[in-house]
């Protein structure tokens, strides 16, 4: 019997090692898998890259991972806002490298590792900093630029609802960039606020199949920034 359901956070997190890439889904705190993030944070592992949309937001999720000291990269797109405090001050300590991606390419990039695809070209960037040392190409009078997939070792992402099978539904802007993660990543853990029976999730609104999904492990939404999401 397929059972990937885990019992707690602690758990679905437990073989993510020093030097990992990971994947955390969410758009400010809409899908944030906070619970997920506060576990590793617990472990104690380090040396992490990032991959999310931003670069943390207070204290919660991402911001408290670059507070504790545990990330040595972040691949995002917005790094800086009124609140990144902690990404602030690591960048400026030279503790933490950036690589500044735009949105679109970052998720874009994400497809392309999902779908499993060599390499994209992308007019974003042409002509900019972003482009320095990439190749370019003119297509259709148009000039693109050489981006290559961003996969990860694990993805951490949030859902709405989760089966055994891993079978996901999101809710609303929770969606964000859980879907194409799940994808792009070799092992996906995802938090959901309720596991459902086998059946009980209608397969015309499933939004990520269970073949992309590893483990789910149940988590009330139990803060602030968990129950805007």
């Amino acid at each position: 019997m397929i059972d990937k359901s885990i019992a707690s956070a602690a758990q679905a997190v437990a073989d993510i090692q020093d030097g990992a890439s990971v994947m955390i889904g969410g758009f400010g705190t809409a899908g944030m898998p906070d619970q997920l993030i506060d576990a590793l944070i617990e472990r104690g592992v380090g040396n992490l890259t990032i991959i999310n949309n931003n670069a943390g937001n207070g204290e919660a999720g991402v911001a408290a991972l670059i507070k504790a000291g545990r990330v040595k990269k972040i691949i995002c797109s917005f790094p800086r806002q009124s609140d990144s405090h902690h990404f602030d001050a690591a960048y400026r300590a030279g503790q933490i490298e950036l690589e500044l991606v735009p949105q679109g390419n970052l998720a874009a990039r994400i497809q392309a590792a999902g779908a499993g695809l060599g390499a994209i070209f992308t007019p974003t960037g042409y002509g900019t900093q972003l482009a320095e040392g990439k190749e370019t190409r003119e297509i259709d009078g148009k000039h693109y630029v050489l981006e290559y997939p961003i996969k990860a070792d694990f993805a951490l992402i949030k859902a709405q609802q989760g089966d055994r099978w891993g079978n996901l539904t999101f809710r609303k802007t929770a969606r964000n960039f859980g879907p194409i993660m799940a994808m792009a990543a070799t092992t996906t853990i995802a938090q959901v606020s309720e596991i459902v029976d086998l059946g009980a999730i209608d397969p015309e609104v499933v939004v990520t199949p269970g073949i992309f999904v590893q483990r789910v492990v149940q988590i009330a939404s139990v803060t602030n920034h968990a129950l805007a999401a």
